[in-house]
């Protein structure tokens, strides 16, 4: 079984560092990086897959500046076995469908049964990518999975997506495009063991020679999408508190709401 994440390094929330350059792009060197949530239950999901068929491996691919393989050593040390990285200054400001071109050309040289993907990245929320990537491909391309699971010996996998009723049951054969949502388990911690071990895992640089990829093609200055404008939130309105009975609470809060009705 061989098993492709996408993981993507993103911004850590936690860093409450954020700001835009002057070009209205996120400064990413100003930010600490961390591997995108979503793509970690992902992760989570091939690890048991792995542990489970007791044979296989699982590769990480990311598209990520030169300083990447620092946060995918975390992705490493809980389990994967190996990483890939496309990394060049061209691809800075690339949109989402520069990503998916880059990615699907990496993946276009490597052997896998399945591509996980999270759903969506923290830092775009675009949600597009794992489906533009298998459009690249000609693969079939399962989303919203909250189960996986894979027949090896007839080349299919088996999917739950989740539905505004429930789930779908939905079988493709493999090679296969699975997109991810949280409900396919919690992601582990690294143990102490896997963080060392992660030190002496291979991390494969491709640029986008390597790739076959003209730099004029791909990257910010051929963006699909530009930030026009930012604007700071508006300041929070004064916090009001009401006191007094229950009835004169709840008259209070329906006077409230009927003062900001929008008709």
């Amino acid at each position: 079984m061989r098993i492709v994440v996408l993981v993507k390094p993103v911004p850590d929330p936690a860093s409450a560092g954020e700001r835009l350059g002057p070009d209205g792009r996120l400064d990413r060197a100003a930010i600490p990086a961390i591997v995108n949530g979503n793509d970690e239950y992902v992760l989570e999901a091939a690890l048991k897959l792995i542990e489970a068929a007791g044979e296989g491996e699982i590769t990480l691919l990311a598209m990520a500046p030169a300083n990447a393989p620092e946060t995918l050593r975390k992705a490493l040390a809980m389990g994967a076995h190996r990483a890939v990285l496309v990394t060049e200054p061209a691809l800075g400001g690339s949109c989402l469908v520069s990503t998916a071109t880059v990615l699907a050309a990496a993946l276009r040289q490597l052997e896998f049964d399945m591509v996980f993907a999270g759903i969506d990245a923290s830092d775009g929320v675009g949600g597009i990518v794992p489906a533009a990537i298998a459009a690249h491909l000609g693969l079939p391309f399962l989303s919203y999975a909250a189960r996986i699971e894979p027949d090896m010996a007839n080349r299919t996998v088996r999917v739950r997506r989740i539905s505004p009723t429930g789930y779908d049951l939905l079988e493709a054969p493999m090679p296969v495009v699975i997109a991810g949502t949280q409900a396919l388990g919690e992601p582990r911690y690294p143990s102490l063991k896997g963080i060392m071990a992660a030190r002496g895992k291979e991390i494969v640089t491709h640029s986008l020679a390597d790739l076959g990829i003209d730099p004029a093609s791909v990257g910010g200055g051929v963006a699909t999408t530009v930030v026009l404008d930012t604007q700071s939130p508006p300041p929070r309105a004064p916090t009001e508190i009401v006191r007094g009975s229950p009835d004169e609470g709840a008259a209070r809060v329906v006077e409230f709401l009927a003062e900001r009705r929008i008709i």
